[in-house]
């Protein structure tokens, strides 16, 4: 069991390193992008991504969370013949959802954006193939999560953002310069080539997965002709499960992400009958999509890590029974989850002005100001995202789908009412309605865990006191960084300063309330450095 759990931190440290060099370079890239294109564009940009990420969730973002529970699966039962099938099954899976997305990205954007969003279709036609190359990428990343190899995944994803960041940037003033010749046509042109930036990542990353395989593939076929004990399933039999599993996946995952897509539907639709000025809604919106939710998904994306990492843990435990050693995995992984999601919304709330002012220059106080409103939504979020994926791997993707529906519902419900009767709310009602949606998600999920595998949260120790400690920090981060500031002037040192000095405190502070042991604490992520850094703050003898 320890070897098992050792496995799993492993794995979600690795994801976890990965995701915090992918989001940092997300975050590094996206100032000079809105530099470059400005905040109408920025929210053109936005637009086209929020479709395209529908069409991408419908065809092809699950596939890596489907194709590593049923490959694991059969790992686990040493099934190597079917696993590799599975595989074949899902690329061609993968070819023709991926494709038929793409033509309709291509072909049917203009009746699927908003009426008054349509100077964004051309980034949308721009993103279109990455939809087809995106769900084989998302084959081979789940199959090598099944066989709880995450490095692949992690130096693909870090390949993808380096590639992204640098064509989105150079391919955006390419296009300005060469085609742009007044200001809607720079909004229009540059967030076209925005766009082009995500389709040169994904091609990347799907170039290094395809050197991988091809490295593994004489292993693969090796071990896979070896397996002679067990019946081999046909591809009618493959594609019946990969549908009964992909679908309600998809679904789920669709409805869970959706409401980005509806919201801003929402939002221009709703305001533009009140006659709000359509550029400030662009503008605002933009600042909205491409900095406060870049900076909220930085800690999420960790949760995402988390979450990629134990399916194929808690899939093969379910698969064999082992529904005690499951629920230890799960408890593990929301509680090193909320190690980090607490913290770091309790840090972006605090320093909400100076983070968005120093990493998004041409921002306004309106980044700021939703970064301090919206900055809880990272622990609901963060938990509903591990709730969603224990579901998933338990083989309750209904029981998934059915609580996104309803929190979905929720959402545009209450958001659908406070513009249409409070307009000057703005933007600020599509963060409320964000944080609404996670909650629901959150309590939800958890009635479903604890009834299918009688799943008991230890509510105190995993929330409440890293909360206190998480607090603590908050108070010493916000005095720190104000008194530096009121001496220097300086935000960004200021900033820098605050922040090391939040880590120390929260570490501190986590150990003392939570009395975690140097045991407990080396099995944490990067955990034989932070106790290091705890023995030399003399908290460990």
């Amino acid at each position: 069991m320890s070897k098992k759990k050792n496995t799993l931190l492993r794995n979600t440290s690795i994801l976890m390193a990965a995701t915090i060099i992918s989001r940092v370079i997300g975050l590094l890239y996206r100032s000079p992008l809105g530099e470059t294109i400005g905040n109408e564009g920025l929210g053109y940009y936005s637009t086209a991504s929020n479709l395209y990420t529908i069409l991408l969730l419908i065809s092809s973002y699950s596939i890596p969370m489907a194709v590593s529970k049923i490959v694991s699966e059969r790992l686990a039962l040493k099934e190597y013949r079917n696993a590799h099938r599975v595989f074949h099954g899902a690329l061609l899976y993968a070819v023709i959802v991926g494709g038929v997305a793409a033509l309709v990205a291509f072909f049917g954007g203009k009746f699927l954006l908003p009426y008054n969003q349509q100077n964004a279709l051309l980034a949308l036609r721009v993103l279109a193939p990455t939809i087809f190359f995106s769900a084989v990428l998302g084959v081979l990343r789940g199959y090598f999560q099944a066989h709880s190899t995450m490095m692949p995944t992690s130096i693909s994803q870090i390949i993808e953002q380096v590639f992204n960041a640098a064509f989105s940037i150079g391919a955006a003033w390419f296009f300005i310069q060469q085609f742009a010749t007044n200001d809607t046509e720079h909004a229009k042109f540059g967030a076209a080539g925005g766009t082009l930036g995500t389709g040169a990542g994904v091609l990347a990353g799907l170039c290094f997965m395809l050197i991988v395989y091809g490295v593994n593939r004489k292993t693969i076929l090796r071990k896979a002709a070896k397996d002679t004990h067990h019946r081999e399933e046909s591809y009618r039999e493959i594609f019946q499960v990969l549908f009964l599993m992909v679908t309600p996946v998809i679904f789920t995952t669709f409805i869970y992400n959706c409401n980005a897509y509806l919201d801003n539907y929402l939002f221009f639709t709703i305001l533009g009958w009140h006659g709000e000025n359509q550029k400030a809604l662009n503008a605002a919106y933009g600042e909205f999509s491409n900095y406060y939710v870049t900076l909220i998904n930085v800690p999420l994306a960790m949760a995402s890590a988390s979450a990629s990492a134990m399916m194929p843990e808690v899939s093969s435990c379910y698969a064999t029974g082992e529904l005690d050693e499951a629920n230890d995995k799960i408890l593990e992984t929301i509680r090193l989850t909320m190690f980090i999601s607490i913290p770091a919304a309790v840090g972006l709330g605090v320093l909400a002005f100076p983070i968005t002012g120093v990493l998004f220059p041409s921002s306004s106080s309106l980044s700021g100001k939703l970064l301090m409103m919206g900055a809880v939504s990272v622990v609901f979020s963060a938990l509903s995202t591990i709730t969603n994926s224990v579901l998933q791997s338990i083989g309750q993707q209904k029981k998934a789908l059915h609580n996104a529906a309803i929190s979905l519902g929720m959402d545009l419900v209450v958001l659908a009412l406070i513009l249409a009767v409070f307009p000057k709310t703005n933007i600020y009602a599509v963060v409320f309605a964000g944080i609404l949606f996670s909650l629901s998600m959150c309590v939800l999920n958890n009635l479903s865990i604890r009834k299918h595998l009688n799943f008991r949260n230890e509510f105190k120790n995993t929330y409440v006191k890293p909360l206190i400690a998480a607090a603590i920090m908050g108070v010493v981060t916000w005095v720190v960084y104000y008194g530096l500031f009121a001496i220097t002037k300086r935000p960004s040192i200021s900033m820098l300063i605050a922040i090391l000095i939040a880590i120390v405190v929260y570490l501190i502070a986590f150990v003392v309330v939570t009395g975690t042991t140097e045991a407990e604490m080396r099995r944490m992520p990067m955990g034989t450095k932070l106790v290091k850094v705890l023995r030399i703050l003399r908290i460990y003898r």
